[in-house]
């Protein structure tokens, strides 16, 4: 991004589930676009987050998936507007992130 005026907001999250509530809630309630959203694990290897959540989950009569990658936390990012930095924050924050930075 050339122009001054935008923003990167990077969270991290503890599981791909998190990380993806964060990305429609960044889409449908604060209205970024969502070319500008970029979903990837922190480290090099693939990852779908550092604990099980969703459909590696176990359900309440069962054992749950043993073979989910748990190599990492989940880092979303987005390309704003500065003026929307403030909802970012608050969103990714209210959605449970691990941390929030702006770069």
């Amino acid at each position: 991004m050339s122009d001054s005026s935008n923003k990167t907001i990077i969270a991290t999250f503890e599981t791909r589930e998190a990380a993806d509530l964060a990305v429609e809630h960044l889409v449908q309630q604060v209205g970024v676009d969502r070319a500008d959203i970029f979903v990837q694990p922190v480290g090099q290897d693939n990852s779908s987050g550092a604990d099980v959540s969703g459909g590696d989950a176990p359900a309440m009569d069962e054992n749950g998936r043993g073979d989910a990658r748990l190599s990492g936390e989940i880092e979303v990012s987005a390309d704003i507007s500065a003026n929307k930095t403030a909802a970012l924050h608050r969103a990714f924050g209210d959605l449970g992130a691990l941390r929030v930075t702006a770069k």
